[in-house]
């Protein structure tokens, strides 16, 4: 068994396929994870410390227990509409966690910390391609959340040597091409898989949350990245911090946007159905555009992105959506 990773949120959707990616690649994968939104079914490639981030001891007793060369960091509460109702619940929960998850890699010595940060950190930014020197003006308190931990991990570098690999990213979508794990959340709240739940009719319509954007449809427009090359970029990402190559931050994308319409359109033409749709009103919180750029993890990291097209996404999750899942 190789070098172990503790992994927090490792039971779900990103962190369970980062675990798949690092048994691939010879690590041990340790998921700690509190499973309020994870599954225990997703934990397929090491052990299971169910333990909560907010318990300092709990962290401290997997450390000790692993002594895991390196964390990765994708515990998180990720819903904007609910960090704009309730921004201290994401204060606490996401700054809290990982302030906690510092201090005790500080404390057992683990010098490593891969962290999953957001695009949403950038906040709202019509036109512009998203690159790591962009400015970073959050419009929520989940990418504030998020900022804020990139600010901790900056600091804890200049003060004990906690090594980071940071990545920012948007819209993660597809599933497992081998379907061993796929997207499902506890509550879904992504455009692929509801928008594949209403073709497949365990949910009456997608809802489209406004239509009057500044895009060229009106609707809001996204970049997208399959999860699994996703996974590949967060092992390239460790790899960089065991070789003592420094801290690194890096945007994953795939440099196009892609609006809620064309993503519908792109549906219809994988599936051959038709989307049940219905409009709404926007949400609070939405950025009308995100397009990230990654071609600083191109040319630094050597990541190759293989299966980030939109049909192989859809592709991909529509195949899960159609296999046995964890509730169903």
């Amino acid at each position: 068994m190789g070098e172990c990773v503790l992994v927090t949120g490792g039971a779900g959707y990103v962190g369970a396929h980062a675990c798949k990616a690092l048994a691939k690649a010879g690590f041990q994968p340790v998921v700690f994870d509190n499973l309020a939104t994870g599954w225990a079914e997703a934990v397929k490639w090491g052990p299971l410390v169910q333990a909560d981030l907010m318990d300092r001891a709990a962290i401290d007793r997997a450390l000790a227990d692993y002594r895991p060369v390196a964390v990765m960091h994708f515990a998180a509460l990720s819903l904007v509409g609910e960090s704009m109702k309730d921004p201290g619940l994401y204060w606490r929960v996401n700054v809290g966690g990982a302030l906690n998850l510092a201090e005790a890699c500080v404390a057992a010595g683990v010098k490593n910390f891969v962290f999953s940060s957001t695009c949403a950190t950038y906040g709202d930014q019509d036109g512009v391609m998203l690159t790591e020197d962009t400015a970073q003006h959050p419009i929520n308190a989940y990418g504030g959340s998020k900022l804020a931990i990139e600010h901790i991990l900056r600091d804890y570098s200049a003060a004990h040597g906690l090594n980071h690999v940071i990545f920012r990213y948007f819209n993660v979508a597809g599933a497992d091409p081998e379907g061993e794990i796929g997207e499902q959340h506890r509550p879904e709240t992504h455009l692929i898989p509801l928008m594949l739940e209403a073709v497949a009719g365990t949910r009456p319509a997608l809802t489209v949350f406004g239509t009057d954007y500044p895009t060229p449809d009106g609707t809001c427009v996204r970049d997208y990245v399959h999860v699994s090359d996703l996974a590949a970029a967060h092992v390239l990402g460790l790899r960089r911090l065991l070789a003592g190559q420094g801290n690194g931050v890096f945007c994953l994308g795939s440099g196009r946007g892609f609006s809620v319409r064309e993503v519908i359109d792109a549906s219809r033409a994988v599936t051959n159905r038709e989307v049940p749709v219905v409009i709404g009103a926007r949400r609070p919180g939405d950025a009308a555009a995100l397009v990230s750029s990654s071609t600083l993890a191109i040319t630094d990291l050597g990541w190759e992105p293989q299966r980030s097209t939109l049909r192989q996404m859809i592709g991909d999750a529509w195949a899960w959506a159609q296999k046995p899942g964890y509730s169903r």
